[in-house]
């Protein structure tokens, strides 16, 4: 029976990874194990490890890589010292990472140097910030590549990657978002205590290099969606440099009943609030990746996200006020068709399928860079 690794580091990829590994765990070749680390094991975004035990998963390993004021290089050096030490003691065949989170490079890193496969789910993606430069390094460790379409396969051809090591699934989260078992809308809205159903969703996370504008681009967004005078369920921004500020700018909704604001909520019921929602809002790939799904439109702030999507549904704008809200104003409830840019909800199927192949773990370890003509 061969072991895979999951690595998790948020409530974003976990969603992401939460239906690989239940094709996973409920297969009779395969053994799971879930390396849970990052801003899961933090109260203060929500403690999300709970929900990762919610999912009844049975080889769970917690670890707790980062505190508060540590920058990325710390939290990658601890969460590779983590990491080691419970692949050592495991002595997994594969390790699967997400994106382009440090804890994504911690697994690539331990990955590759301890002989052992790393598959890398949707490289070769524009990102912008830090993020970006992380997610390719990611892929020049990882031996196999799960991406989400033929854009992100091209791009690691470009990379010098096998063509033979990449495989076009989708986006993970899709199959959740498709699978028809989401929570209703009354129960998600009951049990986060939210008085509306007319609303848009925020989310923003800091651009870490433009940490020199984030104050005043947050005060500008929160200054919109003040004026604008919806109602709105705001959540935490991610732990990456600069989330305090942000944290510190949504202090002034206290108070405004428009407004509900979380540090997380849980996957499934997140869907469901994105299903529905009027607008969804900020720099999250939210915006650009789930709500054209739904056909939600969306606003798409700043230069987090550039070229990342080209969904009719989303629409740019700066960090300014009068833009945003103008912006609000123009697409508020409009509806879209569904857009299938990222896959159509059955990665977890190819990618089972995809490890059933005895030729796949003959992969080589020893990567080779492959020059284009």
């Amino acid at each position: 029976m061969k072991k895979i690794v999951f690595l998790t580091g948020t409530r974003a990829d976990f969603g992401k990874l939460k239906s690989l590994i239940r094709q996973v765990e409920d297969s009779l070749d395969f053994e799971a194990h879930i390396f849970v680390t990052g801003m899961h094991m933090m109260q203060k975004y929500g403690f999300t490890v709970l929900e990762v035990e919610k999912a009844g998963f049975r080889n769970i390993y917690k670890y707790i890589n980062q505190h508060s004021a540590d920058t990325m290089d710390v939290v990658l050096a601890k969460t590779i010292t983590g990491l080691s030490d419970f692949v050592k003691e495991v002595q997994p065949d594969m390790i699967v990472v997400h994106g382009d989170r440090v804890e994504a490079m911690a697994g690539a890193i331990v990955g590759s140097l301890n002989n052992t496969l790393v598959s890398h789910i949707e490289g070769g993606e524009v990102s912008g910030t830090i993020d970006e430069l992380i997610r390719h390094s990611v892929s020049k460790m990882a031996h196999l590549h799960y991406v989400s379409n033929d854009v992100a396969k091209r791009r690691l051809v470009q990379l010098g990657e096998r063509e033979s090591s990449i495989r076009i699934i989708g986006s993970p989260d899709l199959d959740i978002m498709s699978s028809g078992n989401l929570p209703s809308l009354e129960d998600v809205l009951g049990k986060y205590e939210i008085p509306f159903s007319d609303y848009v969703v925020l989310m923003y996370h800091p651009v870490t290099t433009e940490l020199d504008k984030l104050k005043e681009n947050i005060k500008q967004v929160v200054d919109a969606v003040i004026a604008s005078g919806k109602n709105y369920v705001v959540i935490y921004p991610n732990n990456d440099h600069g989330t305090d500020t942000i944290i510190n700018e949504y202090q002034r909704f206290e108070n405004n009943e428009r407004v509900r604001l979380f540090p997380s909520i849980r996957f499934e019921y997140f869907l469901t609030l994105l299903k529905y929602s009027k607008l969804v809002i900020g720099n999250s790939s939210a915006g650009v990746r789930e709500a054209p799904f739904y056909g939600i439109a969306s606003i798409d702030i700043g230069t987090r996200q550039s070229n990342r999507a080209s969904a009719p549904s989303i629409t740019s704008t700066k960090e300014d006020k009068a833009d945003i809200l103008t912006t609000i104003d123009k697409v508020y409830a409009r509806q879209y068709p569904a857009y299938q840019e990222f896959g159509c909800g059955d990665s977890d199927i190819q990618f089972m399928q995809s490890i059933q192949c005895d030729d796949l773990w003959a992969t080589d370890k020893q990567k080779v860079f492959v020059d284009k003509a």
